[in-house]
């Protein structure tokens, strides 16, 4: 294959052949990216990706083949690689980057650090390790034929992102871990089977091979299956549910238990996560209990039901749709809308039933119709653009061109000028940056009295502030540890009130992420004027943003759905697809800066020191948290 590039200079050449570059993340973006640097002339090369390979990936992750289904993306991208560039040397790792094992010490290794994430909480964690490392750092990110390149000088916590509305397929499919992946899946589901099908939205975690006849016995042959069906007969979900008359137990069973057993016969994927729970139509039905009836009090579209209330409410969906199905003659298709009752009833029903599977919280009528929305697929071409500015990028800076380094973004249409590629001058720090200012610091309007620790842990400093293991230490004088990040330490304090420690207006709480080398003070200012509904705010110009959490709330317990959210993906699976990205798709040129960055500016934000105490430095030993997998899949974004 010919090189990428036209002649280097030598000095640069040299550099590259003795760069270390750590990429985050092996799918869409990562299969672009690693075939790009070697063919540039990088020559050590590091990868790390917690995913396996789907087949939904194959249509643009072209270092992947059939034969690989199920193994490690980035092993299989390394080995894909060095078939046609044997002189470069590559580690892979079948891991989270957001393993303890990945410190500041070993982000340190390396000269560049280049992401190909698609999920907000990976990004932020390998932002705030970048920043303590002293490495740069290069951002990316893909939505359908939209995407950017984001370079150096303010960190990727500066700014405000949209709220996260990408999730990759493979985790929808196969690892959901947050309500909202349930959904989509939900509402493939209903397009498979009362709507227009299309292959993109296959909801069996087998696409190689949808509804074919279910033998448990020889799910692992074709999880791996190569080219050849052989005697496999294939048909469409629609084709085998009108074989079973839309019956809607056979329909249950299915999706709830055959499903989920061939899922469990996967079993790589639930060593790091809480494997799911099959449901039995029979069983849920001889074991109702008072347990099963609604919860709460107010409008009816608010309250969540148990299992047995959604088994119920899936059966009359499909009875339903099924009957709509019928009147409009044969070949008819029912269009997915929110604001038709029995269609929202079915996304209401199955996504909930299959949040209980993946041991997440369920969800009201409500809350699961302020989330459902539309789909966009991912698009290789985009990820190829992606992954070569990437690598121009990083040049720039392995040349100290920090001037001339850019962000970069790919619009769905020319602008004014006619440019499909709209570069930008990158901006300098934020000031109110919580993350890279010399001394981050925040304040918090909460309630004191109503206020638990648990919820200052778990909503404020790892869902609001993108920590994954805080400690927490009230500055009262005392030193008083009100968090720890050890398991089972200051256990008891998760359910009393902020007060019952003496917090009250004008507190000061220091919170310490060790692994990430972060240290954040919250300042709290006691309000009992909340809006009803808000448990906080933050108060100021601290960037807006709300990270997906970034581990298992209770110590060594993996679990999918962390609460009402759920551990985030770190490789190019779970992650955007969410690629959080910045959407530019109006006339005019996004807005940045017209000051262009100096090298120093654009070189470091905040300079982390190293751990002080031999305390501090144990702790980070200790740590043994393991956020959630890392994904880079299917685009899906939602409007």
């Amino acid at each position: 294959m010919a090189q990428l590039v036209g002649p280097l200079r030598k000095e640069l050449a040299d550099s590259l052949s003795s760069c270390r570059v750590l990429v985050v993340g092996a799918g869409g973006i990562g299969c672009e990216l690693l075939k790009n640097l070697v063919l540039t002339g990088f020559k050590n090369i590091e990868v790390i990706d917690l995913d396996t390979i789907d087949v939904s990936n194959l249509n643009r992750q072209f270092l992947f083949q059939k034969k690989h289904v199920g193994k490690s993306k980035a092993q299989v991208a390394k080995e894909s690689v060095l078939r046609f560039c044997p002189s470069a040397n590559i580690t892979a790792y079948h891991d989270s980057i957001m393993n303890p094992d990945y410190n500041v010490e070993f982000f340190r290794n390396f000269q560049l650090v280049m992401n190909a994430l698609d999920n907000r909480a990976a990004r932020n964690h390998v932002n705030r390790m970048c920043l303590a490392a002293d490495i740069p750092l290069i951002e990316s990110g893909t939505a359908g034929y939209l995407g950017q390149v984001t370079g150096q000088t303010e960190c990727y916590e500066c700014q405000p992102k949209p709220t996260q509305k990408t999730f990759p397929g493979c985790t929808i499919r196969n690892t959901p871990s947050e309500p909202i992946h349930c959904i989509v899946w939900a509402k493939y589901l209903f397009n498979q089977l009362f709507g227009e099908e299309d292959a993109d939205q296959e909801v069996s975690p087998d696409t190689a091979d949808p509804e074919a006849a279910w033998n448990l016995a020889d799910a692992a042959a074709r999880a791996t299956a190569s080219d050849q069906d052989g005697d496999i007969k294939r048909v469409s979900t629609k084709e085998w549910a009108r074989s079973t008359g839309y019956d809607p137990v056979k329909l249950f069973n299915k999706l709830f238990k055959d499903d989920i057993m061939y899922l469990l016969t996967m079993d790589k994927l639930w060593k790091k996560r809480k494997a799911p729970l099959p449901l039995d139509w029979v069983e849920i039905q001889q074991h109702a209990c008072s347990q099963e009836e609604a919860c709460g009090t107010g409008l009816k579209d608010q309250q969540v039901l148990g299992v047995l209330g959604y088994a119920q409410l899936f059966q009359r969906s499909v009875e339903t749709l099924r009957s709509q199905l019928r009147e409009k003659g044969e070949g008819a298709e029912l269009v997915w809308d929110k604001d038709d009752p029995p269609a929202m009833d079915f996304v209401t029903a199955a996504s909930n039933l299959r949040m209980n599977v993946f041991s997440m919280n369920m969800k009201s009528r409500f809350d699961v119709k302020s989330m459902a929305g539309n789909i966009i697929p991912a698009i290789a071409t985009t990820n190829a653009v992606i992954a070569g500015l990437i690598v121009l990028e990083g040049l720039k800076i392995l040349n100290s061109d920090f001037e001339q380094c850019r962000t970069i973004f790919l619009n769905k249409q020319p602008n004014p000028r006619k440019k499909l590629l709209v570069p930008c001058a990158l901006d300098p720090p934020n000031p109110n940056c919580y993350v890279c200012t010399s001394k981050p610091e925040v304040t918090v309007k909460l309630n004191v009295h109503k206020t638990i620790v648990q919820a200052l842990q778990d909503k404020i400093l790892k869902e609001k502030f993108g920590m994954v293991a805080p400690d927490v230490q009230i500055e009262d004088g005392k030193g008083t540890i009100l968090i720890s990040s050890e398991e089972g330490e200051t256990e008891a304090n998760n359910n009393k009130f902020l007060s019952d420690f003496g917090i009250r207006n004008g507190s000061r709480l220091q919170a310490d992420d060790f692994l990430q080398d972060y240290t954040l003070l919250v300042n709290v200012l006691h309000s009992e004027e909340l809006e009803k509904d808000v448990e906080f705010e933050v108060v100021g110009d601290a960037p807006d943003k709300a990270p997906t959490p970034s581990a298992p709330e209770e110590g060594k317990n993996i679990a999918n759905g962390n609460k009402d959210s759920a551990q985030p993906s770190t490789s190019s699976k779970a992650a955007a697809e969410d690629d959080d990205i910045l959407i530019v798709d109006s006339d005019e040129e996004p807005s940045s800066s017209t000051m262009e960055t100096s090298p120093e500016s654009s070189n470091r934000k905040r300079k982390h020191h190293d751990a002080e105490t031999d305390d501090a430095t144990s702790k980070r030993k200790r740590l043994d948290q393991q956020p959630a997998d890392d994904d880079d899949e299917d685009i899906i974004a939602l409007d």
